[in-house]
């Protein structure tokens, strides 16, 4: 029997968690908080992700799809009960707005987390959750119903043109049933509907189930807000402010934030009242969302109800100090709303990003892979709810969201600042990621001016927003991989400490690297000596270089003067750069050795990696062809440098304990009859 059912308060002893990734992990904390013992189900893919190690007990769902692993609601109800738990959180998505799970669980004797089936239900099927939301006040668009078998009326260009003149144009077609923007199409014109309907039934069938669409009033570039609502077994419904979700791509939000800076006290008690009637309603419990669509003029029209926990709801908890998730549970085991919820203020403001491994060059085409380090400084304000850490692996089966970035300050250009900030130094190695897209989100004038809306990605592009990397930032970071390869490299050979600082008694020869430093090929010619360090990209010399040093994990350059240190983390043969120049994947590409580029004849190199432990001659020494010239010792033997042809020693660039590369000058010689 669910909580709502029960006039009796329970208390949860066991909960377990029917989702994966940063939802899991986020209500596995709140639990334990509540001193409530967690079980977490997986599928194979999941078996060692981060969430899974957070709860107390798992349980394995075999499988890798979702509809083999987390939407088996018979399954997961069988872990519950195989584990002892008395309940069932299911997160957002998967089975969290699913009527026929809800009913299931309350069968086999489990708490569900979330709002009464008949509540889930109602607003399951869009069309009826318009109606029942007009009838009790809430403002709605005006549209109009065609049934999935209605195939007369979908395929009458007459009837379609009637009934879309008669809710106007623009209009927007869509799904009755699901969402994340499938089956919804835009019209714009009486001469495109028949299209449009076609196209959105069809998409609506195949992902859905259901081809049922309806058409409605579309408000071009509105804001996307909504109101998080709250409801306790005794009745009693409140909200808890609004967030703006206006930033999306294919309809999606990416950037959510709250209070929302189109709203002012009139504008967010009207949407609170309008909010509170539609949970009230349907008898909502628990956490619940009640999406608007916000028109340019102020007029706000009902959009849906989400009946589960929403992805941005940390906004909402920075802003009001409130766990949502902690409420969830009280809830659920029949506690009234606390006077801190009923009573619940505004403190600041939070913006909310979502770091998805995509690319928004390629029409944010979503990417797989291995994550090799994912690391967020701890800045002052800054939450981070994640489901990877350092090696985890981004499958194909499930969303590629890596994390949500949460920004809380006590005004919305200060939130934005943090975020921004946070994103940029971020570390985040071995997938494309839209963080640079964020970030200059974050920064961008209109953005920080609060004048955002539906439209803000079409007026914006991600090209245009980001740019391209500058010249500076591709030559440094490229300059930056090499020489950590090369500190590494020496590491290896000697074992023990790569570089000392300022590279006393080190030099290199001219080395000529090829590189490709994003989509961009580049080809790097650099040599340290004594004086300094002299480097060329694609044939363009580089000015004002100081090294200062170079370790494998970092490297310390001076430019015209001004003295930065570049991250440098390699996986592979990729060199993950970090610096204030931006960051930079730089993969070094075969190459074949070049080891006398630019080298005078009579110039001497190490054959291989190695520590100098004698040096026989000194400049001005005669030598004959065959004398030794150095000595180093690699792999526990000990390796001479010859003298190829009679001469003098003009040179030496080494002494004993300096450390050699593969390739790099130790002395020259200039033959006796060269002069």
């Amino acid at each position: 029997m669910t909580q709502t059912q029960s006039t009796r308060p329970v208390r949860i002893q066991k909960l377990l968690v029917a989702n994966r990734g940063e939802i899991a992990a986020r209500i596995i904390r709140s639990a334990r908080s509540l001193d409530i013992v967690t079980v977490a189900v997986h599928s194979d893919p999941d078996a060692d992700a981060p969430f899974v190690a957070a709860a107390d007990e798992s349980v394995a769902l075999p499988g890798a799809a979702p509809a083999e692993t987390y939407l088996r609601g018979e399954k997961i109800i069988e872990a519950a009960l195989a584990t002892g738990a008395d309940a069932i959180h299911p997160g957002y998505g998967f089975l969290s707005e699913n009527a026929g799970f809800a009913r299931a669980c309350a069968e086999a004797g489990l708490i569900f987390v979330g709002p009464p089936a008949e509540a889930i239900e109602a607003m399951g099927s869009k069309i009826a959750a318009k109606e029942l939301m007009s009838q009790a006040g809430v403002p709605v668009l005006p549209g109009a119903v065609i049934d999935a078998d209605d195939d007369q009326v979908a395929a009458d260009p007459a009837k379609l043109a009637s009934m879309a003149a008669e809710i106007g144009f623009p209009l927007l077609v869509k799904a009755a049933f699901g969402g994340g923007g499938r089956g919804m199409r835009i019209v714009r014109a009486a001469d495109e509907v028949v299209e449009a309907v076609t196209g959105a039934r069809r998409e609506a069938a195949s992902a859905f189930g259901d081809g049922t669409v309806f058409l409605e009033r579309f408000v071009e570039n509105p804001r996307h807000v909504e109101m998080q609502i709250f409801g306790d077994t005794q009745g009693t419904v409140v909200h808890l402010f609004e967030r703006d979700c206006s930033i999306q791509r294919r309809y999606q939000k990416i950037i959510e934030e709250a209070p929302s800076p189109a709203v002012d006290p009139e504008l967010r008690a009207q949407l609170g009242s309008a909010a509170v009637a539609a949970g009230k309603a349907i008898g909502y419990t628990g956490a619940g969302t009640v999406e608007f669509v916000l028109g340019q003029d102020g007029d706000f029209f009902f959009l849906e109800v989400n009946t589960r926990l929403q992805v941005e709801h940390p906004v909402t908890e920075e802003i009001t100090g409130l766990d949502l998730v902690a409420l969830q549970l009280q809830v659920a085991e029949g506690d009234p709303l606390p006077p801190e919820v009923t009573g619940a203020v505004i403190s600041g403001h939070a913006i909310e990003a979502r770091l998805y491994a995509e690319d928004p060059a390629e029409d944010y085409r979503p990417g797989s892979g291995t994550l090799h380090r994912f690391r967020i400084p701890a800045l002052p304000g800054i939450r981070v709810d994640t489901g990877v850490r350092d090696g985890s692996v981004i499958g194909t089966h499930y969303d590629p969201m890596l994390a949500k970035v949460i920004a809380h300050g006590a005004t919305r250009t200060q939130a934005a600042r943090r975020l921004a900030r946070a994103l940029s130094e971020a570390q985040l190695h071995g997938l494309v990621t839209n963080r640079d897209l964020l970030v200059a989100i974050l920064r961008e004038p209109e953005f920080l001016a609060g004048h955002t809306d539906t439209g803000y990605l079409t007026r914006h592009s991600p090209a245009s927003l980001i740019g391209r990397p500058s010249e500076l930032s591709r030559d440094v970071h490229t300059l930056a991989a090499a020489l950590a390869a090369q500190a590494d490299r020496r590491a290896a050979a000697v074992v023990q400490p790569a570089v000392p600082s300022g590279w006393r008694n080190v030099v290199s020869a001219p080395q000529r690297v090829q590189y490709r430093c994003g989509e961009q090929d580049v080809s790097l010619a650099y040599r340290i000596t004594r004086d300094g360090l002299w480097a060329e990209v694609d044939g363009r010399a580089l000015s004002g270089l100081t090294l200062r040093s170079a370790w494998p994990d970092e490297v310390d350059l001076e430019i015209d003067g001004v003295r930065r240190r570049i991250r440098v983390h390699r996986a592979g043969d990729t060199a993950y750069c970090d610096s204030v120049f931006g960051n930079a994947a730089v993969q070094e590409l075969p190459r074949l050795p070049e080891p006398g580029l630019d080298a005078a004849p009579g110039t001497l190199f190490a054959p291989m990696p190695g520590t100098v432990v004698r040096v026989a001659v000194e400049a001005g020494d005669k030598i004959a062809a065959g004398g030794v010239v150095v000595v180093f010792e690699a792999m526990k033997m000990e390796h001479s440098v010859r003298a190829p042809v009679d001469g003098i020693v003009s040179e030496v660039l080494v002494t004993v304990g300096t450390t050699v590369d593969s390739g790099e000058v130790v002395a020259v010689i200039t033959e006796e009859d060269a002069e």
